[in-house]
């Protein structure tokens, strides 16, 4: 956190990752390992949104290269088929 931002911007990210771990226990247990590998490109996205938007650093092109690449590997961890 940036010296003299406010403390504030504490709870919303508390609230977001309660809300995360309590999304992540109504997965299947089979399948909530694959929902945290994905939830890591998910994250890394929502990084750069907060360094734009909160930060004021726009994300240059390796920063929306290497989100872009996460989220197509958190895709297909989601979407794989696999065998019953």
């Amino acid at each position: 956190m940036r010296l003299g931002a406010s403390a504030l911007w504490l709870v919303p990210g508390l609230a977001s990752l309660a809300a995360f771990a309590w999304l992540l226990t109504l997965a299947p247990t089979d399948a909530a390992g694959r929902a945290y590998a994905a939830y890591g490109g998910v994250y890394i996205a929502a990084s750069l949104v907060w360094l734009w938007m909160v930060e004021g650093q726009r994300p240059d092109g390796w920063d929306v290269t290497g989100a872009a690449i996460c989220l197509i590997g958190a895709a297909i961890i989601l979407f794989a088929p696999r065998a019953a």
